[in-house]
């Protein structure tokens, strides 16, 4: 008597509803122009499901053919690379072991007919989950370059300290010390480790002066540290009063000044300055910590002189002065994308012994050099200066970053002095604040493509003679090397043709400016890089794709589905700037791949206090816009990893010397649950790295809670510790003076911005009870 065995009508139920909705929507991108393959699938996942319930063992086989064709097209468009592969066979691979189960199997074998094609749907499952692996080794690698100018280079700062945010006003982010290197960073161990105090973020970068470390806290809290120990010597706490929205509570750093003439009383001869998000800034006295007394009003000056009105939270600092031959400079930064008319960005000149105002440069009059007269402020609307400057004190010149005229993603209102400098690099006369020269890194910015690095100040062979260049990193992921004595580029610029904006009240270029003499860390996007964590999201980010508006570089911001930017507006490169190896002519660069969608909304189609996701409402244009990153509907990325990579350059050949991902998918998941899988994806990142004299790259920023010690030559990662968390901020590395020992500092922040904790200190010289952020101390052991 033969047994009849249930017919596999759960598996047939599942394969029919993944086929139908791959169908459905299979048919939705191939009416956009996309991929048959999805409408392919949904059929054949159709048949295998009627096939299924019916008990016909066709079914196993008609699902094996389709694995096989699966992986010969995922094969074509994807290559070997293991992240690429996944959404494209890994949940079909595994859906396909479902025949194994013996209920399934005996369900379909009763009255089997011999099937035309030899094909076993698990055989082919199993072929898959193989492709996968070998494809994560067979894409591990990448090419290594040999320097062209090992030892040529001149270090700038013999003496290891690290006295400004940049370890000099250069913004080399380069620790000419060796004592950690190649050959014992193996052995490199947490020395000392200390807590702020503060919750929120933690952005800042300590400074070292003398025997001692200083740095500052979100919400603008300055410490000073023992070096050796992290023993807190004081603390200042300006309570600040700012509203709780944006970067509220960001501080990068802090400067440091010594009177070079003081007389025998003078107090605060030496002093630590802060600029804050309450618009302030305040000088401090380096040794106790006590405000400045000869500087403005009890230590502090208002930066809001002269800005006319400004709604709270509109106008702040976040990042250290630069004090070029004796005048403090800074810019500030505006919140972004909110209005037109929002605060000026004027970049400001004071002594750092009075606080008095030396010059001003405002965009919109630069005639005028101090405060407008009663009644006038400076021009509204103007580019600002949010982040980290540079200065040649030889050359009498700071480098300042420009971001673009408010709001962000409309233009048509922009005068020309809110155009002028935008988006640029400008150096100024650091006595008079007036301009020597200015490099323009995009026109009529309307894509939110800020210069946002601190320019850095290298010497570099030119055709065989060193020339005095300044680096430009962008957003926009493309490098300028250019003359920092004449603002002419050293390496070519071609001015090339960009797609053209079709809103009818703005207007765009026709050509943009390309780096093309310096390597490119912008890639171009095809469907085929769409990504998801299963074929279904990535359908959806394919479909998005077609209908969105790109096409390629500086595409210009649009209504309806809106314009893919890549890169994102947060870069390619952002505010960590790059590193450079002084003595072997090498820059460290750190580029993001993480685009953005950005669309135009009429304003008549935008509801009373409409929430627009993130950028704000462009009030006083046509248009609202909605801007956020390029995510499938399980809050993936819609284009596959890497999402974060690290590079060398040549700075003498101009050539990559490698490049590689960086960090792990250990914290990243779907819907934003961590996968605890250390796999090697590259991640996205905060903040920048440094490199040393011992031939290494040290970074803490990818976003999988990791520092990391990095060969500067190969790429190769020869050292790590698990942080507390990822840091949000650059590290630095000192020889303490007392002890003449190298140490390598991270900083990593305690709980969330908007986590409220009292940082309780009665005197400011005691810590606080609140545990706040980490500053973590590296050395060799003794």
């Amino acid at each position: 008597m033969t047994t009849a065995y249930p017919k596999p009508r759960l598996l047939a139920a599942v394969m029919a509803l993944l086929g139908a909705l791959l169908l459905w929507m299979g048919v939705l991108l191939v009416g956009a122009g996309g991929s048959l393959y999805y409408a392919f699938a949904g059929i054949t996942l159709l048949a295998t499901g009627a096939l299924l319930f019916r008990g016909d063992a066709r079914g196993a086989t008609l699902y094996g053919a389709f694995l096989v064709f699966t992986y010969g097209w995922a094969l074509y468009e994807a290559g070997l690379d293991a992240w690429a592969l996944m959404p494209r066979v890994a949940m079909f691979s595994v859906l396909g072991l479902w025949f194994l189960l013996p209920r399934v199997r005996r369900g379909l074998a009763q009255g089997e007919p011999k099937p035309l094609l030899q094909l076993r749907a698990t055989q082919a499952s199993a072929a898959g989950l193989a492709l996968l692996v070998i494809g994560l080794f067979a894409n591990s690698g990448y090419d290594v370059a040999t320097p062209s100018a090992m030892g040529t280079g001149s270090v700038n700062n013999t003496s290891g300290d690290w006295s400004s945010y940049g370890a000099t006003k250069a913004g080399t982010r380069y620790a000419a010390v060796d004592q950690i290197s190649l050959e014992n960073v193996g052995s490199l161990e947490r020395a000392w480790e200390m807590r702020t105090g503060v919750p929120g973020a933690f952005k800042g970068t300590p400074i070292q002066i003398d025997d001692g470390l200083f740095l500052c806290t979100g919400q603008n809290i300055i410490l000073a540290l023992d070096p050796d120990t992290g023993a807190e010597r004081w603390r200042f706490d300006p309570k600040i009063q700012s509203p709780k929205i944006g970067f509220w509570d960001t501080c990068r750093g802090v400067t440091y000044y010594e009177n070079p003439e003081p007389a025998e009383d003078t107090e605060c001869v030496e002093r630590i300055f802060t600029a804050t998000t309450d618009a302030r800034l305040i000088a401090v006295d380096k040794n106790t910590g006590l405000p400045c007394s000869n500087f403005g009003e009890n230590g502090e000056i208002s930066l809001l002189a002269g800005m006319g009105e400004v709604i709270p939270g509109f106008y702040f600092v976040t990042s250290p002065p630069t004090i070029s031959n004796g005048v403090l400079v800074l810019g500030g930064w505006v919140l972004d994308n909110q209005m037109t008319e929002e605060p000026s960005g004027v970049v400001r000149g004071f002594d750092p012994l009075t606080g008095e105002l030396a010059w001003a440069w405002d965009m919109g009059r630069e005639d005028r050099i101090g405060l407008p007269a009663d009644g006038e402020n400076y021009t509204r609307g103007t580019p600002n200066v949010w982040s980290l400057t540079s200065a040649d004190e030889e050359l009498g010149l700071i480098y300042v970053p420009t971001g673009n005229g408010t709001p962000d993603y409309f233009g048509g209102h922009r005068t020309e002095a809110m155009d002028k400098y935008a988006s640029s690099v400008v150096a100024l006369d650091d006595q008079t604040g007036r301009v020597r020269w200015s490099f323009q890194t995009t026109h009529h910015d309307i894509w939110d493509y800020d210069v946002p690095s601190q320019p850095t100040l290298v010497d570099v062979p030119v055709d065989g003679v060193i020339r005095k260049a300044v680096i430009v990193p962008t957003k926009r992921a493309e490098v300028f090397l250019l003359d920092r004595v004449t603002g002419e580029p050293l390496t070519e610029v071609a001015e090339i043709p960009t797609p053209q904006t079709t809103i009818p009240e703005d207007y765009t270029s026709p050509t943009q400016p390309f780096s093309v003499g310096m390597p490119s860390f912008a890639d171009r996007l095809t469907e085929a890089d769409m990504w998801g964590i299963t074929p279904f999201d990535q359908a959806a980010c394919r479909l998005q794709f077609k209908r969105m508006r790109y096409e390629g570089p500086l595409t210009p911001p649009t209504t309806g589905y809106g314009t893919l930017y890549v890169p994102g507006v947060a870069g390619g490169m952002n505010w960590g700037s790059v590193a450079v190896d002084e003595v072997n002519n090498l820059m460290v660069v750190n580029t993001m791949n993480n685009p953005s969608v950005v669309r135009l909304i009429p304003r008549d189609e935008i509801k009373e206090n409409e929430a627009f996701g993130i950028g704000g409402a462009q009030a006083g244009t046509p248009y609202g816009v909605y801007s956020f990153f390029f995510l499938s509907p399980l809050f993936a990325p819609c284009i596959e990893p890497p999402y974060g990579e690290m590079s060398v350059v040549d700075l003498a050949s101009k050539e990559l010397l490698w490049r590689r991902p960086l960090g792990t998918a250990r914290e990243q998941g779907p819907l934003g649950i961590p996968s605890r899988l250390p796999l090697p994806m590259g991640m996205f990142y905060n903040a920048g790295s440094i490199v040393t004299g011992g031939g290494l790259i040290f970074n803490a920023g990818v976003v999988d809670s990791t520092a990391r010690a990095i060969d500067v030559l190969t790429g190769k990662e020869v050292w790590t510790d698990n942080l507390p968390g990822s840091s949000t901020a650059t590290p630095m590395s000192y020889v303490s003076p007392k002890t003449g020992k190298q140490y390598v500092i991270v900083t990593v922040a305690e709980g969330g911005g908007e986590l409220q904790l009292e940082a309780a200190v009665d005197d400011g010289t005691e810590a606080a009870d609140a545990p706040g952020g980490y500053v973590i101390a590296y050395s060799l052991p003794e």
